[in-house]
């Protein structure tokens, strides 16, 4: 059997695109059309707990389907932290950023064009504070919750997929964690732990959205480099010579 070549530099990026497409169009289609569908008559909506699980499901798949040849990112924040923990190259980092950003917009995109070019829709599905809250919650406590489930959810990451980690369950178990975080953070600032999927309904929705977008950018990125931290001084075994 011949032996297959390295994906290249644009096949890398190509499924970081796509994966992050698949992240965007599951967690916020479900927003949008699913959690609160029908007032919740029939029993047909699936509520913040559907949403939590579309995310997790979009991410596992995405990952099984692209993770070979990306590594399967899908987050500006955790390739991040995967450079920061020695795993990945500083150099790859902006154009996996650039091709993440551009890929949850266009999942935004084709959602926008469904609810008929209509960018208030996205407000209820933008990550934030105050108005952004689904439950009121202040700047301090969706700052705090977007730090600490990111780096719960990075460190994870690099449990799972370091020398000893759980193998092809790897995105199995980072889906699932995701689902969880989710569960717990959706009512404080909307749970995204990820820059991009932020960016994407922030530039649909505007206003607000796009003025508390730095959140989504610092809090994610500041618990992946703790998470990356933790793993190089505390988890990972001392390298000899």
């Amino acid at each position: 059997m011949a032996e297959q070549s390295a994906p290249t530099l644009a096949q890398k990026l190509s499924a970081e695109f796509l994966g992050t497409f698949i992240l965007v169009f599951t967690v916020i289609g479900a927003a949008l059309f699913a959690a609160g569908f029908g007032n919740g008559e029939g029993g047909f909506n699936v509520g913040f707990l559907g949403v939590a699980l579309a995310l997790g499901f979009g991410v596992l798949a995405s990952a099984y389907a692209f993770g070979g040849i990306s590594g399967g990112h899908f987050n500006p924040a955790v390739t991040v932290g995967l450079a920061t923990a020695g795993r990945f190259a500083w150099s790859g980092v902006l154009p996996y950023v650039v091709a993440q950003a551009l890929g949850a917009v266009a999942g935004a995109a084709v959602l926008w064009t469904l609810k008929g070019f209509d960018g208030s829709a996205f407000v209820g599905a933008s990550t934030g504070y105050g108005e952004l809250s689904p439950a009121g919650f202040d700047l301090g406590s969706a700052f705090l919750i977007e730090t600490v489930a990111t780096a719960v959810f990075v460190l994870i990451i690099l449990g799972v997929t370091g020398a000893r980690g759980a193998g092809n369950l790897a995105p199995i178990a980072i889906g699932l964690t995701l689902s969880a975080l989710a569960i717990v953070a959706i009512p404080v600032s909307n749970a995204s732990f990820n820059p991009a999927r932020s960016l994407g309904t922030a530039v649909f929705a505007g206003g607000a959205a796009m003025e508390q977008l730095w959140l989504s950018v610092a809090a994610p990125v500041l618990g992946a480099v703790i998470a990356a931290l933790v793993t190089r001084l505390v988890l990972e075994p001392a390298r000899k010579g």
